[in-house]
């Protein structure tokens, strides 16, 4: 009898290990598919260096996915913090010149606010935060207005660039959908 309750005894707890590994390595794997699940909207960056400057900008890029985006998932007339989760922002090692104004050397957040005929891009000094959740218009350091132009083909994922279009001239652009803009710039010397 003795035999016999040692050996259940045994066989309880050998079960009762047996279960708490496999849940400890079900964790894990639970886990390990988590980090390596590709993200719908990959963190990525575009750079160059334009004259003397580096101009750099850091944005999570969704992907239109069949969805209606501007007018839609991005609406009209309302600050977009020009990507997804975290504000998209720009870092310049010097001064840029927008068509008359000047951004001075810094890191800002770059928000746009999307209209039927024209677009506002903004500069704002609070580049640290999550999406507009705290967009204050007090911060803003550089307004500037561009008209969208309509792509052919539908840009899927949202995508930034920095060009260089001279010796001490560049451009920014965004693209994602079915519409692109284009800012240019020169650095100042």
């Amino acid at each position: 009898m003795k035999n016999l309750i040692y050996i259940i005894f045994i066989a309880v707890l050998s079960i009762s290990t047996n279960a708490q590994h496999d849940q400890h390595n079900g964790h894990d794997m639970d886990k390990k598919a988590e980090t390596t699940k590709k993200s719908l909207s990959p963190h990525t960056s575009a750079m160059a260096m334009i004259g003397d400057a580096h101009v750099h900008i850091d944005y999570s890029s969704p992907s239109v996915r069949d969805r209606m985006i501007f007018g839609g998932l991005v609406g009209y007339d309302r600050v977009w913090q020009s990507g997804a989760h975290k504000v998209t922002w720009l870092d310049t090692s010097k001064d840029l010149n927008f068509n008359g104004k000047t951004l001075p050397a810094g890191k800002y957040a770059f928000f746009t606010v999307p209209g039927k005929e024209t677009w506002k891009v903004i500069f704002n000094s609070h580049w640290d935060q999550h999406g507009k959740d705290e967009y204050d218009e007090t911060k803003n350091v550089l307004v500037l207005e561009t008209e969208p132009v309509n792509l052919e083909n539908l840009q899927e994922e949202l995508t930034f660039e920095v060009n260089k279009l001279g010796a001490n001239k560049g451009g920014i652009s965004l693209a994602w959908e079915k519409l692109k803009i284009e800012i240019p710039f020169s650095v100042k010397e």
